[in-house]
């Protein structure tokens, strides 16, 4: 995939960097560990510190000192994380600020104005979000909507040579999803994103929903599996033909002392880490794994010491880069499926 700021293969992980930092890590870290692109978010760059402020420093590559690409989420999954602060129109969302609950609005044209200012690589549609459990009314009324918004931010793009998602919604429908993915393929946009999943479902849902859509999306177009997953997740998806993830597990869970190796979690706090000389993982070349015994890192986590969340959050992102990285490979040696099967075996080993 070529962007203004480099060029990044697929399959592809995208750590969060919600507020133009991935927390507890730099920008030199995340190098180091082959990062080939990370995404922020319009909703909380635009309340803070604002997407003028960042427009003058060059934009968000510029701000965070980062120079390799960048997709920014469009900020409607915030808008429905509030649903008690916001209401939707046809027009767009009002809002409360969730920091000091300022009125604020966010329609298709602002969603690509502020994601136009912040310079990123890869701008997302504004969608609405279905929550799950959803009617098929329900669900029908919102991925219409949707559809009008998605035209609307194609229309309002200018020319600064940033590419534009559109968001595939449909709730639990596998008609409404292929359908809606038809109308946004008419638009026509540089990729195709699936939103809407990971939001309460069962993962066998969440797995048929993928498939349902994943057919009738373009190959030739990069298509993103939105806010997924565990480490098995993204094994998934690619297996269905995922092409780009994203997801705040591997930092969050790193933050609260969930680690991922390659046969599977360890939460770190457990009395029998103790007195444990071990890495992290013994097949993981992560600087916290070639540093660091288990034992230190509880004693770090039971502490509270923010090294804690700064060893942890490298091992978490390097596990999922390094997963990314070896899919890769197994794609083109055309092995896929025997690397799934020996992904599914180490995690038994544990």
């Amino acid at each position: 995939m070529h962007t203004q700021h480099g060029t990044f293969q697929t399959p592809v992980f995208m750590p969060v960097g919600t507020q133009a930092t991935v927390k507890a890590v730099t920008p030199e870290n995340l190098i180091e560990m082959n990062a080939q692109i990370i995404l922020g978010n319009t909703y909380h760059l635009y309340i803070r510190p604002g997407h003028e402020l960042i427009k003058q420093f060059g934009g968000l590559h510029e701000f965070m000192h980062w120079d390799r690409p960048i997709l920014t989420d469009s900020g409607g999954f915030q808008i429905f994380s509030l649903k008690e602060l916001a209401k939707i129109t046809e027009r767009g969302a009002t809002f409360r600020s969730h920091l000091d609950g300022s009125k604020l609005f966010l329609g298709p044209e602002e969603a690509v104005q502020i994601q136009e200012a912040l310079g990123s690589d890869i701008m997302m549609c504004l969608d609405t979000c279905i929550p799950y459990p959803a009617t098929r009314d329900e669900t029908i009324k919102a991925t219409d909507l949707t559809s009008r918004w998605a035209r609307r931010c194609r229309e309002a793009q200018t020319d600064t040579g940033q590419l534009l998602f559109g968001i595939v919604q449909g709730g639990m429908f596998p008609d409404l999803r292929q359908e809606h993915a038809l109308a946004l393929i008419d638009i026509g946009f540089d990729g195709y994103a699936i939103g809407g999943l990971s939001v309460g479902e069962d993962k066998s849902l969440m797995q048929e929903m993928t498939e349902a859509v994943i057919p009738h999306l373009p190959v030739e177009y990069p298509r993103y599996l939105m806010g997924v997953g565990t480490p098995e997740d993204l094994v998934e998806g690619v297996y269905r033909g995922v092409d780009m993830f994203d997801c705040v597990m591997p930092t969050r869970n790193a933050r609260n002392g969930t680690l991922f190796t390659s046969t599977g979690k360890i939460t770190i706090k457990n009395a029998r880490f103790r007195d444990d000389k071990a890495p992290l993982d013994a097949n993981c070349s992560c600087y916290t794994c070639r540093n660091y015994s288990r034992a230190y890192l509880r004693h770090l986590f039971q502490c509270r010491e923010i090294l804690s969340y700064h060893l942890n959050t490298i091992h978490n992102l390097h596990y999922y880069l390094n997963l990314m990285a070896e899919m890769r490979a197994a794609i083109e040696r055309d092995q896929f499926s025997a690397f799934r099967n020996d992904f599914y075996g180490r995690l038994a080993c544990e």
